[in-house]
């Protein structure tokens, strides 16, 4: 990386700006910064820093997103701004940085912030023009990043030698030697290493002590199940040989579950036998027992029938005498039947004889069928005149709806001459409403004619009002954008009379002994023209003429614009003229007011005509209603008279027909009911004649069939006589005794029976306490049984779980054995770690050994072959192992810690491990060649002797093409090296002064 020229605006203390022509102090090797304290020289390199990463050094990038940066010198109206032109990785780039920056706005009051700018250009050699890469901070700080190969923290340790920083690095502690060496060399890498497999060894760790909590789990329950047979390992989770002592317990418990069983199987086995004995003497008891209990039974109900023999005679005897009266019950049944029949006819015939006149109660049956005739032909001669009175009802209920039609038409007409006597007045009113309806309508018309040019002068109004603002706007940015341009315009001038100025230089530049001159011809040149500072070449002419036309062109733009919003203005004022734009919106308001009542008013249009239409069609019907009830009620009157004369006709003929009843309906009813009365009569006495004949012939046979049956009497028969009840009973009975007896004889005479009514009783209560005995003792043995078999199933399903979960954890535990064998070596607590080095210290430790090596190249020259720096493994106190730095000085022969060092031998020690430390941070990050490089301070520690061999190793670097810059106060130094950038600083802020090497 070598870096060509820094640009400085309004940047720290640096109000104006300023410049640095690094390619003119880099051709000497060597060039200083120097100045008085608090002038800015640290601040140069901070515009360095700033301009590559973006943000500068410690403290002083403050907050504020780099706002603080900003110089207290600068006018309001200059933007803070650095550019940097540098080459890197053969590519020459140009990068430019603007912090957020603070201004007073345009229009209006107050300030506004303008957001951070960065640029980033490369420069084509091909075509000698500067090509845009990015405008993206991010972008641009990856790039640059990449590039470099090292972070903002690295770049400042490496390219800006701070020696303060390496001095305390000498003097410092493992610790600090280490937070120094990681931001350096970046070993987060191995820091997350360590990180990454104590994460795996406790992840591991608590997944292996899961899954001996299952198997302790396991094993708990096989206790449960085990009962106290089984002892548990005194193990915790994680610890070793517990899965083996689980597995070795279960085997045990498995082993005497089997035992327990085999005894149980045998102990089922004989409480089975002693049950089946048990059960078959308890057979034999009870067997006994019913044989016994059914003999004395049997001799019980051999006394009971013995007692009831009488009225078993009895009742066969009663069966007997039924079994006769059953050839008389026929003869009996139909005395019965015919003697009901007679008793009803005979009821019947009084009852309708009691509904007679007294003239016909005794009368027989012919002479009352007579007189039922005679009062039948009567009924007949009766049928006109029931017409008759059914069409003076008729006549009757028409002329009271012929009233009533009078009644309905009347209301008609009185409702008809009501509502027409009104209907000038009503058809006056609607037609009022629908002749202001019409004029509200033509009205809204013309109001909506003149509404809308009234709105199209407001819309113009307010697009004036607007448009008078934005030309005011676009008249300012035409007359800066015309100043820009000709500021531009005279600066490309002046660079190219510069140019001009300076032209022989520039060609001078091209000039090569034996090379004929492009001007004179000549191919000698003994004293060519040289560049002096702050020429202007092709390239600063081109900008500036790039920049003149672009500002140029936003003039033309600019002045377009307004010539556009003028003209938009000026079509706007033709539309609207000089009226405000608040009496043209209150004319407005008022047109929309009129026209939305009007629009309102004319609304009604429709409705009022449709109402007006609905009255007159009423008033037609009303008239017409009104006439039609006029006709109807003439025709009644014609259509009354003949009513009345036939009534009158037909009343005559009834007044005959009824006689004395009140209508010839209730005539006819008493001639009905006459006849009804006097048939009834009639048939009801022939009835009782012919029963009264029946009754007699059915006694004589009932006396007959009972002496042929061997009764006295009938009464006799019909007490003997059984109904079925009473003999399905009494059958029933004499069954059952029969069926007793049998089943008693039988009982008896059995063998076994009788038998065992000989032997003792049967003692079947203690038979049955000592079955039940027996089928306790086979139920404990069962159960205890049916225990140990599901002991040893659970203690073998439970076993086999444990197996498995043995099995798949072995990889696990295998696992984690290797990760946290890993994870303490890392960390440094491992017995394996003599060193008790932690992965990250190893790395920096190596680091540290390579850095050492370097710097001893460079410390052995300036310390005159004196001191080495060698890095050491001990261990400091509780610190870190193997960041440990000591000298060795050859006059003595003896290693000592770097904190003996004197003040310049410290100085000289740092300056040499911060060049070593560069050269091993560079081959870190990738190669980047860093050809220059800044030292600040420390100078004024060493003596003279000291001072040149330190200088001699510096001027070597120019042996690489290096240039080495020195920041410092020393005024010897000033004498020593040529090329200086002078930083001078005043009231109105510091400027800078070049001298080059010449």
């Amino acid at each position: 990386m070598r870096l060509h020229r820094l640009d400085i605006t309004a940047f720290g203390p640096f109000g104006a700006s300023q410049s640095v022509d690094f390619d003119d102090l880099s051709a000497a090797g060597l060039f200083l910064l120097h100045g008085p304290t608090g002038a800015g020289k640290t601040s140069v390199l901070d515009a360095v820093c700033y301009a590559l990463y973006g943000s500068v050094p410690g403290a002083r990038q403050g907050s504020g997103q780099g706002m603080t940066l900003r110089s207290d010198h600068a006018a309001p109206g200059t933007r803070t701004e650095v550019r940097l032109q540098l080459t890197v990785a053969g590519r020459r780039l140009e990068i430019t940085r603007q912090p957020p920056w603070e201004r007073l706005k345009l229009r209006g009051k107050g300030t506004t912030v303008d957001k951070a700018q960065t640029w980033l250009r490369e420069y084509d050699p091909t075509t000698r023009a500067w090509k845009d890469l990015s405008r993206s901070h991010q972008e641009i700080s990856e790039e640059i990043t990449q590039l470099l190969g090292m972070s903002r923290e690295q770049f400042c340790q490496v390219v800006l030698l701070p020696q303060g920083d390496f001095a305390r690095f000498l003097r410092a502690d493992a610790e600090a030697r280490g937070k120094l060496l990681g931001r350096l060399f970046d070993t987060r890498r191995f820091a997350e290493v360590e990180k990454r497999l104590a994460e795996r060894r406790r992840a591991t760790e608590a997944q292996v002590r899961e899954g001996d909590a299952a198997l302790l789990a396991d094993a708990h329950r096989m206790q449960q199940a085990a009962g106290d047979t089984m002892e548990l390992p005194e193990l915790a989770p994680g610890e070793p040989g517990l899965a083996e002592a689980v597995l070795e317990a279960a085997a045990v418990a498995r082993s005497t579950a089997r035992e327990l069983l085999t005894i149980a199987d045998r102990r089922l086995t004989a409480a089975e036998s002693a049950r089946a004995a048990t059960g078959r003497e308890l057979a034999d008891a009870r067997e006994l027992d019913r044989l016994q209990r059914r003999f004395a039974e049997a001799r019980e109900r051999a006394a009971r029938l013995a007692e009831r023999s009488d009225a078993h005679r009895a009742a066969q005897e009663r069966m007997e005498r039924a079994r006769k009266a059953e050839a008389v019950a026929p003869a009996l049944e139909l005395r019965d039947v015919t003697d009901s029949e007679h008793r009803r006819a005979a009821a019947a015939e009084a009852r309708a004889r009691a509904l007679l006149p007294q003239a016909l109660a005794d009368a027989g049956a012919a002479p009352l069928a007579a007189a039922a005739r005679r009062a039948a032909e009567e009924l007949g001669g009766l049928e006109s005149a029931r017409r008759a009175e059914h069409r003076l009802a008729a006549l009757v209920e028409e002329r009271a709806g012929l009233d009533r039609q009078e009644r309905a038409d009347e209301e008609v007409r009185q409702e008809a001459e009501t509502w027409l006597a009104d209907w000038e007045t009503v058809r006056a009113g609607l037609q009022s409403r629908v002749d202001s309806a019409q004029e509200a309508t033509t009205r809204a018309e013309q109001l909506a004619v003149q509404r809308d040019p009234a709105r199209r002068r407001l819309t113009a109004a307010r697009q004036r009002d607007r448009l008078t603002d934005d030309t005011e706007a676009a008249r300012q940015r035409a007359l800066a954008a015309a100043e820009d341009a000709v500021e531009a315009r005279a600066h490309w001038l002046d660079l190219k009379e510069q140019r001009l100025h300076g032209i022989a230089a520039e060609l001078a530049s091209n000039l090569t002994d034996g090379t004929p001159c492009a001007v004179c011809g000549a191919t000698q040149h003994p004293a060519p023209a040289r560049k002096t500072a702050g020429h202007v070449d092709r390239e600063a002419e081109e900008r500036a003429l790039t920049a003149y036309q672009t500002a140029d062109e936003l003039r033309a733009q600019a002045e377009r614009h307004l010539g556009t919003v003028r003209e938009a203005l000026a079509a706007a004022t033709a539309e609207a003229g000089d009226t405000p734009t608040a009496q043209l919106a209150e004319e407005a308001e008022e047109l929309d007011g009129a026209y939305t009542r009007a629009r309102a008013t004319a609304s009604g249009l429709h409705a009022a005509q449709e109402e007006l239409r609905r009255a007159e069609g009423e008033r037609e019907q009303r008239v017409a209603a009104q006439q039609q009830a006029a006709v109807r009620s003439a025709s009644r009157v014609a259509g009354r008279d003949r009513l009345e004369r036939e009534q009158a006709l037909l009343e005559e003929e009834l007044t005959l027909a009824r006689g004395t009843a009140e209508s010839v309906t209730a005539r006819a009813a008493q001639l009905e009911r006459r006849a009804a009365l006097l048939t009834d009569a009639a048939d009801t006495a022939r009835a009782a004649e012919d029963t009264a004949q029946r009754l007699k012939d059915a006694d004589a046979r009932l006396a007959d069939a009972a002496f042929r049956a061997g009764f006295d009497t009938p009464a006799d028969a019909a007490a003997a006589l059984l109904d079925d009840t009473a003999h399905r009973e009494l059958q029933r009975r004499l069954d059952a005794w029969q069926t007793e007896d049998a089943a008693v004889r039988a009982v008896l005479a059995e063998a076994d029976t009788a038998d065992a009514a000989r032997r003792p009783p049967a003692d079947l209560t203690a038979a049955e306490q000592t079955a039940a005995d027996a089928d306790r003792r086979l139920r404990e043995a069962s159960s205890a049984r049916d225990a140990a078999d599901r002991c040893r199933a659970e203690l073998d399903r439970l076993s086999a779980h444990a197996a498995t979960s043995v099995r798949r954890l072995a990889p696990l535990r295998e696992e984690y054995t290797r990760v946290a064998r890993l994870a303490s070596l890392a960390a440094g607590t491992s017995a394996d770690n003599e060193r008790r080095m932690r992965l990250e210290s190893y790395v920096l430790a190596a680091r540290l050994e390579q850095v050492a090596a370097a710097a001893t190249a460079r410390l052995l020259r300036m310390s005159s072959g004196r001191y080495t720096l060698v890095h050491s493994d001990d261990r400091s106190g509780r610190g870190r192992s193997g960041l440990g730095l000591h000298v060795v000085d050859a006059w003595t022969g003896r290693e000592r810690d770097t904190a003996t060092l004197s003040g310049g031998e410290t100085f000289f020690a740092s300056l040499a491990l911060a060049l070593g430390l560069a050269d091993v941070v560079t081959d870190e990050a990738g190669g980047v060649r860093l050809d220059t490089l800044f030292i600040d301070e420390g100078f004024g520690s060493l003596d003279d002797q000291t001072l040149d061999e330190v200088l001699d190793v510096l001027d070597a670097l120019r042996e690489r093409d290096r240039s080495v810059g020195i920041v410092s106060h020393v005024a010897d130094l000033r004498r020593r090296i040529h090329a200086q950038l002078e930083v001078v600083k005043g009231r109105s802020g510091s400027v800078l002064r070049q001298r080059g090497a010449g």
